[in-house]
């Protein structure tokens, strides 16, 4: 097996790890004896796939008569990171071709692309909390609707029957939006040697791409990506004014949510609103939105954490200005295949690159009774 298919192989595993260790934290528990098992036999494996890589580069080494450029002590992330420092910085534009300087498209490297991934569910809740699916193509999942699938237990006479009454699936397609943003970059930052360039620029995509991906999920578009719009209509409250919202109306959104999904329930709202709701009082004349160290995000609502976002729209007539619920219920479909432009001579004249990233989406509500929110009324 040649080295591209050793690395290539090696990555799987590592992706294969990260899922274990990523699963266990999304359910929020310890790994299982059968998890640890799968774990450390990956590790084996990735061990020995270094071993064959190592043994390749001595061999070429004797063959060539030289020294390797890059040491053994190397793993794929530095090496990757590397050449991704190299492209950045213009010393290699990409692997097959190292004497290509214009403008042009690069596949970034997969640790790379995974950091940018990773970072995006840091920065944003809604799609860390997401069901998210990173598969190629089209995706058809089950939609569970409590209208059209619901299961009835009764009892049963010896001898008889038994008959589905009301079950009928309905699945979503998930298909693949694409979606761009573009980092400046100035070229003094580039050409200084001391500077992490890489880490810069994965923040900045980052950034970029978890706003995107952020409203996208909340707000949705036109003919585009649908997001939270999928909202079913028995779990939408509408408000009695265009511009404020009660305590008896956030009562009415927290309970549209069955007892089986508040474990996990946040609230999502703008800023601007949540200052209006912090305004709010029971007969008592407590405030209905307390600050609390222990809360995520600094603040807790009738006993479940807010986070806040420009996503979402402030309270104005027909705008959806509060989100509530279990955002598992919202599928999410981002490919980690992540393709970057290298614009070098476009920007040239203001002494900056510009770095183009590409990446395709899909968001739809998947389960109609984890997920709902207040509409403001129209004017």
């Amino acid at each position: 097996m040649d080295e591209k298919k050793l690395v290539e192989l090696r990555n799987s595993k590592v992706n294969e790890m990260e899922a274990i260790v990523n699963k266990a934290k999304k359910e929020n528990r310890t790994i299982t004896n059968e998890e640890k098992e799968s774990f450390e036999n990956l590790e084996k494996e990735i061990k020995d796939i270094d071993n064959t890589i190592e043994i390749n580069n001595r061999a070429k080494s004797l063959a060539l008569r030289e020294i390797p450029e890059i040491g053994i002590e190397k793993n794929i992330e530095d090496l990757e990171r590397e050449q991704f420092e190299n492209i950045i910085r213009n010393k290699v534009f990409n692997v097959a071709d190292d004497t290509t300087k214009a403008d042009g498209e690069v596949t970034i490297p997969t640790t790379i692309a995974q950091k940018i991934i990773n970072r995006v569910i840091e920065i944003s809740p809604i799609f860390a909390r997401s069901e998210r699916y990173n598969v190629p193509g089209k995706l058809e999942i089950p939609k569970y609707d409590k209208e059209n699938s619901s299961i009835k237990m009764e009892y049963a006479d010896e001898g008889t029957d038994a008959e589905g009454k009301g079950v009928k699936l309905i699945n979503i397609e998930l298909t693949g939006f694409l979606g761009r943003c573009l980092a400046k970059v100035s070229k003094s930052l580039i050409n200084n040697s001391q500077f992490n360039i890489v880490d810069f620029v994965i923040e900045k995509i980052s950034q970029a791409v978890s706003v995107f991906i952020e409203t996208e999920c909340l707000t949705g578009t036109d003919q585009k990506i649908e997001g939270l719009r999928g909202i079913s209509d028995d779990m939408i409250v509408t408000s009695q004014s265009a511009t404020a919202v009660t305590m008896d109306e956030l009562i009415d959104v927290q309970d549209k949510v069955i007892d089986n999904y508040q474990e996990n329930a946040i609230w999502i709202m703008n800023r601007q609103t949540r200052s209006s709701v912090r305004k709010l009082k029971d007969n008592d004349g407590n405030l209905l939105l307390n600050r609390d160290a222990t809360a995520k995000w600094g603040f807790t609502l009738l006993g479940k954490d807010v986070y806040t976002t420009d996503a979402v729209k402030k309270l104005g007539a027909g705008n959806d200005a509060i989100f509530y619920g279990d955002f598992s219920g919202l599928a999410t479909k981002v490919s980690e295949d992540i393709n970057i432009l290298i614009l070098r001579e476009k920007y040239a004249e203001q002494h900056m690159d510009g770095i183009l990233a590409f990446v395709e989406m899909d968001a739809k509500v998947q389960d109609t009774q984890k997920i709902s929110k207040l509409t403001c009324k129209n004017a």
